[in-house]
C-alpha cells in the first residue's frame, strides 16, 4: 500500500513538473507566491501568448492561368479549315452540299484559276472565308473579353500575365508599326517577357527571377531608407548606419527580407507560360518571434541575476530592448525580490514583446518606403499587394496590444478585489475598538428616571 502512495505521488510530482516546464511563466513555479498583489497588478503570467511555430510550406497554384496563351493559341488556319470542311458552324449553313467539292477544288487548283474555272465556287469560297475571318475575330475578342472578366476576378492571377502582355506590345510597336505583325508577335512572346520590377529589371518571364512581393519590396524599402540604390545587397556597418531608424534594426537588405518573409510569408508571381503563375509561402505572425526573443532575453537576465555574468553595459543590453532597457537598479532589486522568478520571467516576456514591435514597426516603415519605389508605385498590383500585407501586419500589433490590455484588466478586476478585501478584513481584525465618546452613558441607562 506504501509502495503505490509512493508512487502514485512521484507521477503527481512528475506530472506537475511537466506542466510547470510547457508554460514559460507560471505563478506555482518559485513555490507559493509572496506578493499576489504583484502578480496580478501586473497583469498575471507572460504578457501575450507565446509559442512556436513550424516551417510554412510554399504552396503553387495556377500552373496554365494566363491570358496571353488561352486567345492566342487560336488559330485562323484551323478555323478556315473546320468551317470550309464542315466541322463547325457557319459557312456548312450557307451551302453544305457544295463543301466536299470546295474541299477538293481548294487543294487542286490555285485560286486564280479556281475563279476562271468555277467562278461560282471561287465566289463560294470568299464568301466562306470572310464568313470564317469574322467568326474568328468574334470567337478572339470573346475570348479577350472573357479574359479579361477573369482578370477581374482572379485578380493576381491573370492580372500580372495581362500586364507582361501591354509591355510586350509596347516595346513591339516602338519597332514594328505592322498593327497585325506587332499582334502576332506579342501572342507568340505572352508573359515571356516578364514585367519591368524593383529597379528597373525585368522579372517574372522565362528565365528570369520570379516577382518576389514581400522580399524584393522589403530590400529596396530597407535601401531607399538608407538611401542607397535599390537592388543594393551590401550590410551596413554599425559606423556607417550613424544611428539609421533600419539599419539599427537589421544590418543588412538580406536581415530585413528574412524577417519579413518570417512574418509575413511570401508572394511569388510569375508570368511565364509553362511556369506556376502564383507561388505563396504563409508567414508565422509574430507570437513564435516572441517565444524566440523571449527564450533569448530570459537566459541574459537570468545570467545576470546569477552573476555567471557581470552587470556590463553589453550584458545588459542583451537582457535589454531599445524601449524597454535594463539598468543596474532593476537587478539590484530582482536579486532581493523573494519571488524573483517571476517577476524575472514576466519582465522578460515584456522586453522581448517590445524588442518584436519595435521589429515589427519598422517593418512596416520598410515595405511603406518600398512600395514608393517607381516601378512598384507605377504598378497597382504591386500595390495593392504591398497593402494588404501592411493591413495583415497592423491587424497582428493591434491583436497583441488588445490582448495585452485584456490580461491586465481582467487580473486586476476580480482577483485584485479579492485580494483587496481579504487585506481589509485582516486589518480590520488586528484594530483596536475605540472607546464610547459618551462617558458613563451605560450607568445613565441602568438609572431610574426621576419621577417614577
Amino acid at each position: 500500500m506504501k509502495r503505490s502512495s509512493l508512487a502514485i505521488g512521484l507521477a503527481c510530482c512528475l506530472a506537475s513538473a511537466t506542466a510547470i516546464s510547457a508554460d514559460p511563466i507560471n505563478a506555482s513555479s518559485s513555490g507559493s507566491v509572496i506578493g499576489d498583489d504583484v502578480l496580478y497588478s501586473i497583469g498575471g503570467g507572460s504578457a501575450v501568448t507565446m509559442g512556436s511555430a513550424g516551417n510554412m510550406d510554399s504552396i503553387s497554384v495556377g500552373g496554365g492561368w494566363s491570358a496571353n496563351p488561352i486567345c492566342g493559341n487560336m488559330n485562323l488556319s484551323t478555323t478556315l479549315e473546320n468551317q470550309l470542311n464542315g466541322a463547325t458552324a457557319g459557312f456548312q449553313n450557307i451551302m453544305s452540299s457544295v463543301v466536299s467539292n470546295a474541299t477538293g477544288a481548294v487543294g487542286s487548283l490555285p485560286a486564280l484559276v479556281l475563279q476562271r474555272a468555277n467562278p461560282a465556287l471561287y465566289n463560294l469560297l470568299t464568301n466562306g472565308i470572310l464568313q470564317a475571318r469574322l467568326a474568328f475575330d468574334r470567337s478572339k475578342s470573346t475570348c479577350r473579353a472573357i479574359a479579361d472578366k477573369m482578370a477581374d476576378v482572379a485578380g493576381n492571377q491573370m492580372g500580372w500575365g495581362k500586364l507582361a502582355e501591354g509591355q510586350a506590345m509596347t516595346q513591339t510597336l516602338a519597332t514594328n508599326t505592322d498593327a497585325v505583325s506587332a499582334v502576332e508577335q506579342v501572342e507568340k512572346k505572352g508573359g515571356n517577357d516578364g514585367v519591368t520590377w524593383v529597379g528597373g529589371n525585368r522579372a517574372g518571364g522565362s528565365g528570369q527571377k520570379p516577382i518576389k512581393i514581400v522580399g524584393d519590396v522589403a530590400k529596396a524599402g530597407y535601401n531607399l531608407l538608407n538611401k542607397r540604390s535599390a537592388g543594393d545587397s551590401s550590410s551596413i556597418s554599425k559606423d556607417s548606419c550613424n544611428n539609421g531608424l533600419i539599419c539599427n534594426v537589421w544590418s543588412s537588405p538580406e536581415e530585413a527580407t528574412t524577417f519579413a518573409n518570417r512574418v509575413l510569408g511570401e508572394q511569388q508571381q510569375q508570368t511565364c507560360e509553362d511556369c506556376a503563375k502564383t507561388v505563396t509561402a504563409p508567414g508565422v505572425g509574430l507570437t513564435p518571434l516572441i517565444q524566440e526573443t523571449y527564450d533569448t532575453k530570459l537566459k541574459a537576465l537570468q545570467d545576470l541575476l546569477t552573476g555567471s555574468k557581470s552587470l556590463s553595459p553589453d550584458n545588459l543590453q542583451a537582457a535589454s530592448s531599445n524601449s524597454l532597457p535594463i539598468t543596474r537598479g532593476v537587478i539590484a532589486a530582482l536579486k532581493d525580490e523573494r519571488d524573483q522568478d517571476l517577476l524575472a520571467r514576466r519582465l522578460a516576456s515584456e522586453v522581448a514583446l517590445s524588442d518584436v514591435l519595435e521589429k515589427a514597426l519598422a517593418l512596416q516603415r520598410t515595405m511603406m518606403a518600398g512600395s514608393k519605389e517607381p516601378n512598384v508605385a507605377s504598378n497597382d498590383l504591386a500595390v495593392q499587394a504591398v497593402s494588404q500585407q501592411n493591413s495583415a501586419l497592423q491587424q497582428e500589433i493591434g491583436n497583441l496590444k488588445i490582448e495585452l490590455d485584456m490580461r491586465q484588466q481582467l487580473a486586476q478586476n476580480s482577483p485584485m478585489k479579492i485580494i483587496e478585501r481579504s487585506r481589509t478584513r485582516s486589518e480590520n481584525s488586528r484594530g483596536v475598538m475605540q472607546g464610547d465618546p459618551n462617558t458613563n452613558r451605560l450607568n445613565q441607562l441602568q438609572s431610574p428616571k426621576s419621577g417614577d
